[in-house]
């Protein structure tokens, strides 16, 4: 890769084409994340695109909770031209930068179709910069853009043509790029048995009629947090974002699982509290790239032709591995009144004591 089309626009940030990012790291990524929902627990779709230049790869997937089912497309190609926003049957076009996106998926005889239109609800946001080391490595410095917001357009699934219009129609995305673990593993050499991102994550982006509240939480086994997120942001732009200050979590997970049921968050300093009730549960980590399967990560490598999979996975036979790794929850959050939805999306690595988790394999306790 040298010249491409994205080379003849003023985007340079570095004495390198395009193609080549200004770090060497193997783990540098640029990727979409899309979730959308129709506000109750009628399904949940989620999806993303990822270009991966010093890998040399870019992939793409789509996930679709419906039923007793998750329905996963998924493909990977070479990158070739970092302007071009497609592999296989994805495409994503950025209609207006920031604000208007279209992501489709062609039928390709597998069991999803889509071509939905999105709209943000509130502006773009700037998330707080992820940066941790592992040993000396680098193991995570990720800038991400975050924004709640409405679909329209058609998504078929298993057969079943499913209506998606922006009045119940909601969702979330993200944009993020940087150094995280991507492509197949890496030798742990001195980080045997580290965690890279050990303890409670949470992120819970949540969508109301006027406004949306933006919150991150990783929290470690003893109390450390790496990185937080509060903030309250206004559909009304002449209005200022207002910092929430330091949250307090209060999760219910299901008895023998490391799955959220029910949730509080407090943020006292704003006199908050907000009640987080999921709906339903996407097992997002397999089968779509995320970590768990041995054969399909993001990144990873399939070989000089462009490769196209369908599954279709029932829940009751991958949730309980699933949820060792991040688990994506279509939500309802309600507070003072304020009644809206989003993602709760969550996960527990290693030990995290304080809800019972004593060790990396065990579930929540009863009670």
């Amino acid at each position: 890769m040298t010249l491409s089309s994205w080379d003849d626009y003023p985007v340079h940030q570095a004495a390198e084409f395009i193609a080549h990012p200004a770090t060497s790291d193997r783990n540098f990524y640029d990727r979409y994340y899309f979730n959308m929902h129709p506000c109750s627990g009628d399904w949940f779709a989620i999806f993303g695109y990822g270009q991966y230049p010093n890998l040399g790869v870019v992939d793409a997937f789509i996930d679709v909770r419906h039923g007793g089912s998750q329905h996963v497309v998924r493909a990977s190609a070479p990158l070739v031209d970092r302007g071009d926003l497609s592999v296989g049957p994805f495409r994503v076009e950025v209609l207006e930068p920031l604000r208007r996106l279209r992501v489709v998926v062609e039928p390709s005889g597998h069991s999803v179709a889509m071509d939905v239109t999105w709209e943000g609800h509130i502006p773009a946001m700037a998330e707080p910069r992820q940066y941790m080391r592992s040993r000396g490595k680098v193991v995570f410095d990720t800038q991400r853009l975050a924004q709640t917001g409405r679909w329209t357009g058609a998504l078929s699934v298993g057969g079943t043509d499913v209506e998606v219009a922006p009045e119940h129609c909601w969702g979330t995305r993200d944009r993020s790029w940087g150094v995280r673990p991507v492509g197949e593993p890496e030798t742990d050499g001195i980080r045997q048995g580290e965690l890279v991102l050990g303890g409670m994550w949470n992120y819970f982006p949540m969508q109301f009629d006027d406004h949306a509240i933006m919150y991150i939480c990783h929290e470690r086994d003893d109390g450390e947090r790496p990185l937080v997120q509060g903030e309250r942001v206004w559909v009304d732009p002449t209005r200022e974002v207002e910092e929430l200050g330091r949250s307090e979590h209060e999760h219910h997970l299901v008895p023998g699982t490391r799955v959220i049921d029910r949730s509080v968050l407090r943020f006292p300093d704003a006199g908050l509290e907000i009640t987080c009730t999921p709906l339903l549960a996407n097992y997002v980590s397999i089968g779509t790239g995320y970590g768990i399967d041995a054969d399909w990560r993001h990144g990873m490598y399939h070989g000089p032709e462009p490769v196209t999979q369908g599954l279709v996975l029932p829940v009751d036979e991958v949730k309980g591995i699933a949820q060792y790794g991040i688990v994506d929850q279509v939500a309802e959050f309600s507070y003072d009144g304020h009644v809206g939805y989003g993602l709760l999306e969550h996960g527990f690595f290693g030990p995290y004591r304080r809800y019972g988790l004593m060790d990396g394999a065990m579930g929540a306790p009863a009670g």
